[in-house]
């Protein structure tokens, strides 16, 4: 599917970046384009990957004209590039619009006119309900991934969402915070009712090349994930520390969803994964037989999840980071 293929990654000088990088660098690929706005970040990732293959361009998803520079003679787009963190968000609401929304909006424009094949959004389960501005915007961007889609014109530009839970080890992730700071002898804890889903960034990046093989246009992918209690997680990581219970924080949610009710009957269940079907006339899925409908009270949140990691394969995640 990449052999002979030009592929960007918006944002790609973050923690999903750098493994999708080190993945796809390992297949049959032209060219593949680092476009993001930090000139240190890009040249430490220069002294890591140095692969002739690799390019890096300096840009703002916020700037629609080096959009449109940057995605000349690309073929897929993986649109990594947000502002992701909660409090930074509820205290810069505008600048997450801009970027989270007003970016989104460029990336769809400048894919379609310049003639892009794929686009891959990276999503989250905060945009499932949302009740943080984070989760908002990054909601609004999935709604214009998937109504790109109906109008492409004459172009053949295909635009998917792939929605998934917080990532073990990435950038802002709890477990190197629990990592740090054991050494004060206590782990703050927001709740301890917290839970949260989990996946690593092999799994994230896997489930984006899976998808990009399988996508018609318009879906929103959710994999199938564990659960773990932020407790659990913290026993893991600091087995030694005092529990500390801190309170919930501002856009804070006590469980994550990824599929709620409203979305459930348009939603089908295959083995490892759900599809979020757009509601489109045109819409139509061939492989709608090796699927099953869900019922229309179905949600998939961390806390009624069938599968959980215990202590023991947390503590074994965690050392592995």
């Amino acid at each position: 599917m990449l052999q002979g293929k030009t592929i960007l990654i918006t944002g790609g000088t973050g923690s999903f970046g750098k493994k999708f990088i080190t993945r796809i660098l390992a297949e049959d690929v032209k060219k593949v384009i680092i476009f993001s706005r930090d000139e240190l970040k890009q040249y430490e990732m220069k002294q890591e990957f140095t692969d002739f293959r690799l390019r890096f361009f300096i840009g703002d998803v916020r700037d629609k004209d080096r959009l449109y520079r940057a995605f000349d003679g690309v073929d897929i787009v993986i649109h990594a590039a947000a502002m992701k963190h909660v409090d930074a968000c509820e205290y810069n609401p505008f600048e997450a619009v801009k970027t989270n929304i007003h970016g989104a909006q460029n990336v769809i424009e400048a894919a379609i006119d310049r003639g892009v094949e794929k686009v891959i959004a990276l999503s989250t389960d905060k945009a499932a309900s949302p009740v943080n501005l984070y989760g908002a915007t990054k909601l609004a961007s999935d709604k214009l991934f998937v109504a790109a889609n109906s109008y492409v014109g004459e172009k053949h530009t295909m635009f998917s969402v792939v929605r998934y839970g917080n990532v073990a080890g990435s950038r802002g992730s709890v477990v190197p915070f629990f990592k740090k700071i054991k050494s004060t002898g206590k782990i703050p804890i927001t709740d301890p009712r917290m839970t949260r889903f989990w996946i690593t960034l092999e799994q994230g990046v896997q489930f984006v090349l899976d998808n990009l093989e399988r996508m018609q246009g318009g879906e929103i992918f959710v994999p199938k994930i564990p659960s773990m209690k932020v407790t659990d997680l913290a026993e893991a990581i600091a087995p030694e520390c005092e529990i500390e219970i801190v309170g919930i924080r501002p856009g804070e949610k006590l469980h994550e969803a990824m599929i709620m009710e409203d979305d459930a009957r348009h939603t089908r269940e295959y083995d490892t994964y759900y599809v979020i079907q757009p509601e489109f006339s045109w819409w139509t899925n061939e492989e709608r037989q090796n699927s099953k409908e869900l019922s229309d009270q179905f949600k998939y949140t961390s806390d009624t999840n069938d599968d959980w990691l215990t202590i023991e394969e947390l503590r074994q995640f965690s050392e592995e980071l």
